[in-house]
């Protein structure tokens, strides 16, 4: 597995071994992790600003992060973005924080956002922003 799949792959891994219900921001045109983590049995949604293709399996949302429908990502557990542009990471945190999610993000190189929150390792590195204050919201 070289490049991009293998990114993807460590990420859905650690996401699926942590996470039962997530949120992709900003899928663009590469739902591979959300592909994954649906095999894999986590309840898993994609939004991005722009309507795009649908993978069957996957339920695609069009919203915007900087006015997001708050009420989509009142239940999961987690929000995670690949690569997402440094101007989006306010808003991702905002939200996080808004509905008690953890927050993920793969950065392309060496980008981070404040202090770089708490890096995770998992074959590639992941910066998590938030924690959720209240694990116990999780539905099983």
């Amino acid at each position: 597995m070289a490049g991009l799949k293998r990114i993807e792959h460590c990420i859905a891994s650690y996401i699926a071994k942590h996470y039962r219900c997530a949120a992709e921001i900003g899928v663009g045109e590469n739902p591979e992790v959300a592909l994954i983590l649906n095999n894999r049995g986590v309840k898993v949604f994609c939004t991005d600003i722009r309507a795009v293709g649908g993978v069957p399996g996957i339920r695609f949302v069009q919203d915007d992060i900087f006015s997001p429908e708050v009420c989509l990502y009142r239940d999961i557990d987690l929000i995670y973005s690949i690569r997402p542009h440094e101007e989006m990471m306010p808003a991702l945190l905002s939200l996080a924080r808004n509905v008690d999610s953890d927050l993920l993000v793969y950065h392309l190189g060496f980008e981070g956002f404040l202090d770089g929150g708490e890096l995770i390792d998992c074959g590639v590195v992941l910066h998590r922003y938030s924690r959720r204050q209240n694990p116990s919201k999780r539905v099983f």
